[in-house]
């Protein structure tokens, strides 16, 4: 089973993770380019998983809104490629894979290249990775559970 991951923002990204298979990407620069990469990778995906975000302390109206514009037109995306996803928070998926971040994209970088030791990691497809690789854990778990 093959899991999208994605990593909404501005620097974001997707990933695909499957057993012995993980690729990634760092979004295009228009709508279009998004959404064709978003559905290329869902034909082989059977679920997704995307960050939860929210604003951060500071950050100005003009920079919340556009972050939460990108999530809403990724969820869309995944809702038109008939692709179920769930949200995820930061904390919820690092926890998980041990790396918590506190803002630090080194830490997560570092954690996705162990990982993915076969892979040339950058900042802008180090989370998608992981991300994908929760959902990959955790959809794995469940069919080990019974789920």
């Amino acid at each position: 089973m093959k899991i999208l991951g994605l990593d909404p923002g501005k620097s974001g990204g997707l990933a695909v993770v499957g057993d012995g298979y993980a690729d990634a990407a760092k979004f295009g620069d228009t709508e279009r380019d998004i959404w064709d990469a978003i559905r290329m990778a869902s034909t082989s995906c059977e679920f997704a998983y995307i960050e939860r975000v929210g604003a951060f302390p500071g950050q100005g109206v003009s920079s919340t809104f556009k972050f939460g514009q990108s999530y809403g037109f990724l969820r869309g995306c995944l809702v038109a490629c008939g692709i179920p996803f769930e949200a995820v928070t930061p904390a919820k998926w690092q926890r998980s894979l041990s790396c918590l971040s506190k803002g630090d994209k080194n830490v997560t970088k570092a954690k996705a290249q162990e990982l993915f030791p076969d892979l040339k990691i950058t900042h802008a497809i180090a989370d998608a990775l992981l991300i994908a690789e929760f959902g990959r854990r955790r959809v794995l778990g469940d069919r080990v559970l019974g789920g």
